[in-house]
């Protein structure tokens, strides 16, 4: 294996263990995400897909996408932590997610359950003082620089 091949590879599977510790955190762990926790999932999504791709084909041009998408995660995540933190405020969408499309009616009928608002604000989780959205940036950014280097070296 040559060592760009080893670079993407390593930067796939960190996509894809922060993808599968995020599900575990919502479907085992019973912790609902935002709607900016869904947000920094798809840049690793993609992240996952163009490592599969570019371990088969293994091109500088896929290694520095890979690197985009990385670096995309790293962005809505550091753009969560100010949320957090109340530095800035989050989205209309940080607010109302659970309940769009949710009609008077539903709301009222004890028979339809509609989940609470999840706050983007909420730290729900965190170890070390470190959200699950500042641990998403660090480990993201640890891939961006995985991908560089895979971008770096020659097929």
């Amino acid at each position: 294996m040559t060592q760009q091949r080893l670079f993407i590879l390593i930067a796939a599977l960190g996509s894809a263990s922060l993808l599968a510790g995020a599900f575990g955190f919502q479907y085992i762990g019973g912790l609902a995400p935002c709607a900016l926790c869904i947000w920094q999932r798809w840049p690793h999504a993609l992240a996952v897909i163009i490592g599969l791709i570019a371990f088969v084909f293994p091109q500088r041009g896929l290694a520095w996408l890979g690197a985009a998408a990385a670096l995309g995660s790293a962005a809505i995540g550091v753009f969560h932590v100010g949320v957090e933190q109340k530095l800035w405020a989050g989205l209309a969408s940080c607010t109302a997610s659970s309940m769009d499309g949710a009609s008077i009616e539903d709301l009222l009928n004890p028979e339809i359950s509609i989940a609470a608002p999840i706050h983007c604000d909420a730290i729900a989780w965190q170890m070390l003082g470190i959200s699950m959205a500042g641990w998403n940036v660090l480990i993201s950014l640890v891939l961006v620089g995985l991908w560089l280097r895979a971008a770096r070296q020659t097929a």
